[in-house]
């Protein structure tokens, strides 16, 4: 007879519940499902609590980060393109000394505290 760690049997479980049915459950299919496996309702409901709390901690961390790049994407796309342009210049004028790596060192320093001050912020 094989035997399965708790681990593999949540696995398999949502595996076999995935390919089963491509459709939402019900509060009452939950509790059901549970009460099958011997889990009790009041574990039940904390693990959904839990759930519920995790989903929209990530639904605030995402939202954030979403907030956080669009205050640094203009930064960055004219940081892009005038720093590109300056390096073509340079090497079309004076392609024997790179004076565009000041600029560009300056620039990337203000970016870079730029970019650091807006995820560091809570």
């Amino acid at each position: 007879m094989t035997s399965f760690r708790p681990e593999d049997v949540q696995q398999i479980l949502q595996r076999a519940m995935a390919d089963k049915q491509q459709e939402d459950f019900s509060e009452q299919q939950l509790q059901e499902m549970a009460a099958e496996l011997g889990i009790s309702f009041v574990s039940l409901q904390t693990a959904q609590q839990q759930w519920q709390q995790e989903k929209e901690i990530m639904k605030r961390r995402q939202t954030s980060n979403s907030h956080r790049l669009q205050k640094i994407k203009p930064h960055l796309i004219s940081f892009l393109v005038v720093n590109l342009f300056l390096i073509v210049l340079n090497l079309v004028v004076s392609p024997g000394y790179f004076w565009a790596i000041y600029p560009l060192l300056g620039w990337g320093l203000g970016l870079a505290l730029h970019a650091a001050s807006v995820y560091l912020q809570q």
